[in-house]
């Protein structure tokens, strides 16, 4: 892979986390680049009527979106092929009754949204972005992106000489009341609420008096950039799980048009809480829209239970990297290096959705499109995270894998990525969308081998020099060396199998 494209393909990584504040920016800048592709937007409450080839996309809530591109042959024929990723991020949600007045200044009330490293939050340039409901003349409200694009406010730490001992026994922060920023000062002015809604309504292009809600969210106002000595590394938020969702719409406008099979992928909301949401992992949102899909081009239940048992899916979602002031919370061997590749990720109590099968396809995509693979496992004294793998698979029923790009800090503010790994985990998803479905469809297109030979008289392939039971061995992994790295990412491979 060319340094050049991956650095490319990394600061329009950026430039997407740059453009997605929010859930619903990330699924409105997922959708714009989608529309200018030529993909079709969808009504969940209209028909669908598609055609092969066509692309379309759909959202649910504006957090959460549906895309692909209809293949050549029907759903039940040749099932589907999914990528899902979360665009919802850990973070401080502002409460509805804000900003209020204590002791002279002007503070919003929040509440943890997720798992966030609190402590990143403090005494940092912080603004605010989200959702307003615009009052229509004559119709029901609509929704505004709304982002103030300059610092606003802070969440400043107490000073050392209150707390000597912070240092040594560890920053303490009571969610109730050591987290509510600091938006400026009473001073006897103006009410603060109002101030703040015409910043708000100016960010949107609204009128004050039209705003009847909002739902918003404490953003860093720091924009991405690429960090260190040689530029091989990436600071930015919400990395977890952008990053995911850039992988997943990149392999789908990049994927071939002529797939056999129906490509899709899926962004849901709420994988931070539990995804029990109406655009979640748990919802009905992915199962309605394949089994419109799938009833659309062959009708009957009979149509979409084959279209399932024909598909599996690829979860994309943050791998954590080895930290080298923390080594020892890695299990010592499965250590994946920042620039080593996609990662892939097990788990034996399901935590990932990753099974023998899968991991073997995803190694195959992975080995055609030239990209390394990691291996992730838990310590096993330490309680494993999850994400929408499991949800989603349990769900479909549908093999999934779980992957993800290795990094540092994760659910901090800021995190820490590789500038080789989004283009490497794209090449991987393109031929699990597409190229590599075509070559198999090649494989199942020649004429059937004639009867085995007795095991005694059988003779070794010539192409291969192997037995006939071989390749569904070689697909699986086993006994073959690992996969090889480019560069510093052998070394971040553990022995996995």
């Amino acid at each position: 892979m060319a340094a050049d494209r991956a650095r490319k393909t990394t600061l329009d990584l950026m430039d997407f986390i740059h453009a997605g504040p929010t859930a619903a920016h990330a699924v409105a800048a997922a959708a714009a680049r989608l529309e200018a592709a030529g993909f079709a937007r969808l009504d969940e409450r209209a028909p669908w009527r598609l055609r092969p080839g066509q692309g379309f996309h759909l959202s649910r809530g504006a957090t959460g979106l549906v895309a692909g591109r209809v293949g050549s042959a029907p759903p039940a024929e040749a099932g589907f092929r999914i990528i899902g990723a979360h665009c919802d991020s850990p973070g401080l949600r502002v409460k509805p009754k804000s900003p209020y007045e204590a002791r002279g200044y002007l503070q919003l009330g929040v509440e943890v949204y997720g798992g966030p490293l609190l402590a990143s939050w403090a005494d940092r340039d912080l603004t605010l972005a989200g959702r307003l409901l615009v009052r229509r003349r004559g119709g029901e409200p609509r929704v505004a992106l709304v982002r103030v694009a300059r610092p606003l406010c802070r969440i400043p730490l107490a000073a050392i000489h209150f707390q000597r001992e912070v240092n040594q026994e560890g920053l303490k922060l009571d969610a109730q009341k050591h987290l509510a920023p600091i938006l400026g000062l009473d001073g006897g002015r103006a009410p603060g609420a109002g101030a703040l809604l015409e910043l708000l309504a100016g960010a949107a292009g609204v009128r004050p008096a039209d705003v009847v809600g909002a739902d918003l969210e404490l953003v860093d106002a720091q924009p991405p950039a690429l960090a260190s000595l040689r530029e091989e590394l990436f600071a930015a938020p919400r990395i977890d799980n952008l990053a995911g969702c850039h992988a997943a719409l990149e392999a789908l406008l990049r994927a071939p048009a002529t797939a056999r099979a129906t490509t899709v992928i899926a962004l849901f909301d709420g994988e931070e809480i539990g995804s029990q949401v109406p655009s979640g992992a748990d919802s009905f949102f992915l199962d309605a829209a394949l089994e419109r899909l799938s009833l659309a081009a062959g009708p009957g239940r009979e149509a979409w239970h084959r279209a399932r048992a024909a598909s599996w899916m690829v979860s994309v979602d943050g791998a954590h990297a080895l930290h080298p002031n923390y080594a020892e919370m890695h299990d010592p061997h499965h250590l994946p290096a920042l620039n080593g590749g996609p990662v892939i990720k097990v788990n034996a109590k399901q935590r990932y959705a990753t099974s023998l099968l899968t991991r073997g396809r995803f190694e195959e995509c992975a080995a055609r499109a030239g990209s390394p693979v990691q291996h992730y496992v838990h310590r096993s004294d330490l309680p494993c995270g999850s994400t929408i793998g499991p949800i989603a698979a349990a769900r479909l029923g549908i093999p999934t894998v779980d992957v993800g790009n290795p990094m540092l800090a994760m659910h901090s503010i800021r995190e820490t990525g590789g500038v080789l790994d989004q283009e490497w985990m794209i090449a991987a998803l393109v031929e699990h969308l597409g190229r590599g479905e075509r070559r198999s469809a090649r494989r199942s297109a020649r004429p059937p081998a004639a009867a085995p030979r007795p095991r005694s008289a059988r003779r070794p392939d010539r192409r291969t020099g192997a037995s006939r039971e071989t390749p569904a061995v070689r697909r699986s992994g086993v006994g073959r060396p690992p996969s090889r790295g480019r560069g510093p990412s052998a070394r971040g491979r553990g022995p996995a199998r």
